[in-house]
């Protein structure tokens, strides 16, 4: 305890920039051995000089073992304090615009003549990947026109243009380039809140959903997006709409990031034969054949389903998840579909799908073609509401909005 209490003396000493080593130093070993001055100690002079030098030598020598115990104490609690401090940069970073477009290939096109926005967005997405496929959802069902870029999930070669490493990342058009928007749940909060008020101009949109870089309680340093799952209605909330409804669509926004997706991994990696499936209907869907070499398509499959069959078991534990993995994506499901049960409504946004729907379902989507997706909707009720939410999503049902 008393390091400590040194440790933290010379820290706060050396961020006031008044730190005096000696001086500390001393006082410590007054405290500690009751001892009188040590300046004084080497330079005493009395009838046993040779007695005198030797205490003289020892002292010195306590002297400078105290000071590196000072030092590196000081030091440790310098790191402990840099790893415990909640917020690392002080300046808060908002995503770029890009001078022009990054030089990849377009895998393909999504078209819809309903688009008046003029953002010409571009995805770059793995096109399994439950947060990639809310983006999608979320663009279908609007109406929105954008053009898709397949990342090889191995490689990432497509994004090698940006400091973000994980997708979805989208690209919008705005006056001075290409407005650069990074994590799913801040993208559709974002192109919704532009949907909302055209005349805010998508890039002060973009102001308020800043990146914070923060240390978590083991030290890793993590990054977080401020008010990804807040719409930007400038206190003028849309007809129809409460602040309660508003509340309630945030907090199965959050549901679906924080709890729903975590259960998906662990099932549909259940067994060697289950990943194996996967990653070949991954292959299918998202034409790798085309948009990959040969060894590359190979590569993804067999790498990639070896990988996520044993990743799949430590987020089995990570999460808690029920011996049988199976249960935990059931009980899952229920607690949403109990929860429309108890609301009485066809969608939880009443009779027209809310955010809260369209996350649900997309991350839902990212799965329809694995076993797990099937055992769900064999041992579920969620089929009706699924079904009934892909119809709305793949006839654009909310293209009013669009053009609201």
């Amino acid at each position: 305890m008393a390091a400590m209490e040194v440790a933290k003396i010379c820290f706060r000493s050396y961020k006031n920039k008044s730190f005096c080593v000696y001086r500390l130093a001393e006082r410590c070993l007054l405290n500690k051995y009751g001892l009188i001055n040590v300046r004084h100690l080497s330079t005493h002079r009395g009838p046993n000089m040779a007695n005198t030098r030797k205490g003289s030598t020892l002292m010195f020598g306590l002297f400078g073992i105290s000071m590196g115990a000072l030092v590196g104490a000081g030091y440790s609690y310098h790191k402990m304090s840099q790893a415990n401090a909640p917020l690392i940069n002080k300046e808060l970073d908002i995503t770029p615009v890009l001078e022009k477009l990054p030089d990849v290939q377009i895998s393909r096109e999504v078209t819809s003549p309903g688009d008046t926005t003029d953002l010409k967005l571009t995805l770059f997405q793995y096109p399994t990947c439950p947060f990639c496929c809310k983006v999608r959802a979320f663009l279908d069902y609007y109406g929105f026109s954008y053009q898709i870029v397949e990342v090889n999930p191995v490689l990432r070669q497509q994004i090698k243009w940006t400091d973000y490493k994980k997708v979805p990342i989208v690209l919008a058009n705005v006056e001075d380039g290409y407005q650069q928007l990074n994590d799913s749940s801040m993208i559709i909060s974002a192109l919704t809140s532009y949907l909302h008020d055209r005349d805010q101009g998508l890039k002060d949109i973009v102001k308020c959903y800043p990146c914070i870089e923060f240390n978590d309680e083991s030290g890793n340093v993590k990054k977080e997006i401020l008010n990804r799952y807040f719409l930007m209605y400038q206190g003028n909330i849309p007809q129809g709409r409460s602040k309660e409804d508003i509340l309630e669509e945030r907090k199965w926004r959050k549901w679906a990031d924080d709890v729903l997706v975590h259960v998906l991994s662990p099932n549909v990696y259940r067994t060697r034969e289950e990943a194996m499936q996967a990653f070949n209907w991954f292959s299918e869907v998202g034409e790798w054949e085309k948009h990959f070499a040969a060894w590359e398509r190979y590569m993804i499959i067999y790498v990639g389903a070896h990988a996520m069959w044993i990743i799949g078991k430590r987020l089995k534990k990570r999460h808690n998840l029920k011996d049988d993995v199976r249960l935990s994506l059931y009980d899952t499901c229920n607690h949403w579909t109990k929860s429309l049960n108890k609301q009485g409504t066809k969608f939880m946004g009443g009779d027209t799908p809310n955010l809260s729907d369209l996350a649900v379902y997309g991350v839902l989507n990212s799965i329809e073609g694995c076993i797990a997706f099937q055992d769900l909707i064999d041992n579920t009720k969620i089929g009706t509401w699924y079904n009934d939410m892909k119809d709305k999503v793949q006839s654009h049902a909310g293209y009013a909005a669009m053009n609201a």
